[in-house]
């Protein structure tokens, strides 16, 4: 594993370009994040507006949530994003480095944020977290799944396939805590979710 890399974001945007199908079929369950996705379901209203940051291929999360609500899903892979739109058409994909993204204050009943914020050099994940407080609306969700133990590794060859690079880098979950605070979001739920030899840390948060 290495943890300097000149240009991160591009490994993680040309990674998932070449591993998109490796990384999600057409077809993939919603796994691990069906019950994020029900207490989502819960507590927002049919038909609001909801942010997905880091879609991907649109499968499972913007697939499930275009059910109920008019989403809007944000990736910076061009392949990501074209295979999104054609699993979930009728749905506005983006492909977009979320960082820049501008929306009007108070945009959205929920913003989504599934293994993407990791994949942000750490100096551009609190902005990012303070940008969502901005768009939720008041009583909005944030859910999201962050890092457990800090860590910053590029892996080659990620998933097995030739020239699949990928690059993550996470802060603690006391970090991420205290970031949310910072932002104005009050935590309601924090859960170890547990990934080989590791993990990560789903968060549930409010405006």
């Amino acid at each position: 594993m290495l943890s300097f890399v000149e240009d991160p974001k591009g490994v993680v945007r040309r990674g998932y370009d070449v591993l998109s199908r490796a990384y999600r079929a057409d077809d993939a369950d919603d796994g691990v994040y069906a019950d994020w996705l029900d207490m989502l379901e819960r507590r927002v209203e049919p038909g609001s507006s909801v942010l997905d940051l880091g879609c991907g291929c649109g499968v499972p999360v913007a697939r499930r949530l275009a059910q109920r609500y008019s989403v809007t899903g944000i990736d910076f892979s061009a392949v990501q994003i074209e295979r999104a739109r054609r699993l979930v058409p009728k749905t506005t994909f983006v492909c977009a480095d979320m960082t820049t993204l501008r929306f009007p204050t108070e945009s959205f009943a929920a913003v989504t944020c599934f293994y993407a914020l990791i994949h942000l050099p750490l100096d551009e994940q609190p902005a990012l977290i303070r940008s969502v407080a901005q768009w939720l609306r008041p009583g909005g969700l944030f859910a999201a799944s962050v890092g457990h133990k800090a860590w910053t590794g590029l892996e080659k060859d990620w998933l097995g396939v030739k020239g699949g690079d990928m690059w993550w880098s996470h802060a603690d979950a006391d970090t991420y805590k205290r970031w949310l605070a910072d932002a104005g979001l009050r935590l309601e739920l924090e859960k170890f979710v547990p990934e080989g030899a590791g993990g990560h840390t789903f968060v549930l948060a409010t405006r």
